[in-house]
């Protein structure tokens, strides 16, 4: 029996581009899809899984309606808030919940060779995060380009809020050991190029993924939905990682 869905944003670019594939998928169907406007809960009670590709303005009442329904969620919305994190978080103690700010394989990829380049490179490289998007991205830095600073971070023992400098303009001094540089760039019809920049005296490393549909996202997100429904989760929050057994 396929596992029935419920696509919202249904009439946005990543709401159709899940859709269409869904549609492809023999193991998948699409029960229900929303949009402005549309009901949530009468299209919830039909879908076993929901993916959602939206804006934070609508997480909470998503949260509340997947939770009063024990559905399974699968969400590739980014900018949430320090609380919509916490409260994505809380729910995950009731529903299976996979959250992860890019669905690619080979973001999600990208990111374990971030984690393992930045342990063997050691400390003496400067690190840079640079990401291009569409002209219409909302939010700044992407979802993805945060996560790979986070895993800069993280192996560095420093601190996001502390340590990452987003941009630079004016006399702002030579660079820090510890900084870690963010760059965002917005132009036509991209849909996400992301770099990782090692620069030492004499050498620069950097690992790059470039995505050119936004089907790559779409079919990660259905595996997601799938992967937590053969496994049988009853609760837990999980990324792209834990379903492509990268941990």
């Amino acid at each position: 029996m396929s596992l029935p869905l419920l696509v919202t944003g249904c009439r946005g670019r990543m709401g159709q581009t899940v859709t269409a594939c869904a549609e492809a998928d023999p193991d998948v169907s699409v029960a229900a899809g929303i949009d402005v406007g549309d009901s949530l809960p009468e299209a919830i009670v039909k879908a076993g899984a929901v993916i959602d590709f939206t804006l934070p303005h609508f997480t909470d009442e998503l949260l509340a309606a997947c939770v009063e329904h024990r559905k399974i969620l699968v969400m590739g919305t980014t900018g949430h808030s320090d609380a919509q994190l916490a409260a994505i978080r809380e729910a995950s103690a009731i529903i299976p919940i996979v959250h992860a700010p890019n669905f690619s394989v080979g973001v999600n990829t990208l990111f374990w060779l971030t984690r393992r380049a930045t342990e063997i490179l050691g400390p003496d490289f400067d690190l840079e995060v640079v990401e291009m998007h569409h002209r219409h991205k909302k939010d700044s830095p992407s979802g993805t380009a945060r996560r790979l600073a986070e895993i800069l971070a993280d192996v560095r023992q420093l601190s996001y809020d502390q340590d990452v400098r987003h941009g630079r303009f004016g006399d702002v001094g030579a660079r820090t050991p510890t900084e870690i540089g963010m760059h965002a760039v917005r132009g036509g019809d991209v849909v996400g190029d992301h770099t990782v920049i090692y620069a030492n005296d004499g050498e620069r490393v950097e690992l790059t993924h470039k995505a050119s549909s936004r089907q790559t996202f779409a079919n990660g997100a259905i595996r997601a939905a799938k992967w937590v429904a053969a496994h049988g989760h009853q609760s837990g929050l999980y990324d792209m990682e834990d379903v492509l057994g990268l941990r």
